[in-house]
């Protein structure tokens, strides 16, 4: 019989752009992915999971002398192998790493935008989303990549939400961020936040707000925090002007948009109202009115969420057929090799990964 360990699923963890802190918050939280729940040690107790890493060995072997961990790199070229026999391969003195970049990754400075960067981020990806697509992992996590490198490698995605969903074959997806129970919320389910526009100018994604992707964006959310909490959420919608519009006289799309997508959803039997001013909407939700909240823009939710928790929360790509979650923050190129970087995110990124692998089911 399988014991539990040989149970657990195999967590694939992307190395991110190697000019950033992704290899070294790797290194760092590397032991304790095997810390036990109930271990006093670490305030994130994870469930018993399976990691290897998509990567260069090289770069995670610097990251690991960076960050003082003392274990050794194990290639990792068959995931066969792995799953079958994960001891030989890892654990917390051994980390096995799928090798998928090219030797001009050896170039890249920390802190510095470079085409070799971005397309070491960009191959860690695809070979994790392969072997996502092919089962041969159950998740991915993924660690930050620095866009304007993505884009110097030819790479021209607006972020990982958009490699994800091309490579996966959607058109029905999103980004969401969630904040598990914490001492911000008064709520002891915590907060999921999803966006109706993502990557883009300010001037593009008012055009890319209309009534089907707000109502898009309700579903994804409404199917997402319903696997979190096992019941259904209650939802409340960001309006997009101030005051929501004060009927009309600051805007319209509250009115013509928002409100219809807000009333069909209703109708499909979602528990969701608005839209409410965002000055006030998560004010509401940080003492528990609602358990998930639709922003119309990127930094409309993003910069609540951060306030709130920035190094708890997680980013979770919804809509795919695999699981994916990530660090809620981004390649940090200022603090890049200096070994101070928080793991705390990543460690809640790997822990919401196994959640929903565990339960067989994608975001």
């Amino acid at each position: 019989m399988p014991t539990e360990h040989e149970k657990s699923p195999i967590i694939a963890i992307t190395m991110g752009d190697p000019a950033g802190i992704g290899p070294e918050i790797i290194a760092g939280a590397w032991r304790e992915f095997f810390t036990q729940p109930g271990n006093p040690s670490t305030p994130f107790p994870l469930p018993p999971t399976r990691p290897v890493v998509f990567g260069d060995p090289h770069v995670m072997r610097a990251a690991l002398n960076l960050r003082r961990v003392d274990a050794a790199i194990t290639p990792c070229p068959d995931l066969g192998a792995l799953a079958r026999d994960y001891d030989a391969y890892g654990g917390p003195e051994r980390m096995p790493v799928v090798s998928c970049c090219r030797e001009d990754v050896a170039s890249v400075s920390y802190g510095e935008t470079s085409a070799a960067g971005g397309e070491a981020a960009f191959r860690s990806l695809n070979r994790a989303i392969d072997a996502a697509l092919a089962r041969q992992v159950d998740a991915i996590v993924t660690a930050p990549l620095n866009k304007e490198s993505l884009n110097l490698a030819g790479r021209h995605f607006p972020g990982h939400t958009e490699i994800l969903a091309s490579r996966c074959g959607v058109d029905a997806f999103g980004m969401a961020y969630y904040l598990g129970p914490c001492a911000a919320l008064s709520s002891p389910t915590g907060l999921g936040v999803a966006h109706v526009t993502l990557h883009t100018s300010m001037r593009n994604a008012l055009d890319e707000i209309t009534f089907d992707a707000v109502l898009e964006k309700i579903r994804l959310l409404h199917n997402f925090m319903a696997t979190i909490l096992g019941r259904a959420p209650r939802l409340g919608v960001c309006a997009l002007n101030c005051h929501a519009g004060d009927g009309g006289l600051f805007g319209r799309e509250e009115i013509e948009i928002i409100s219809p997508a807000v009333a069909a959803a209703r109708e499909e039997g979602i528990d969701v109202s608005g839209p409410y001013p965002a000055d006030t909407i998560f004010l509401d939700a940080k003492h528990g009115r609602y358990d998930g909240i639709v922003a119309q823009l990127h930094d409309q939710g993003s910069i609540a969420i951060k306030l709130l928790d920035m190094f708890s929360a997680v980013n979770v790509a919804l809509g795919l057929p695999i699981i994916r979650t990530s660090v809620a923050h981004g390649t940090a190129f200022n603090i890049s090799g200096k070994g101070v970087a928080r793991i705390t995110s990543l460690l809640e990124a790997v822990r919401v990964a196994a959640l929903f692998a565990n339960r067989h089911e994608t975001p």
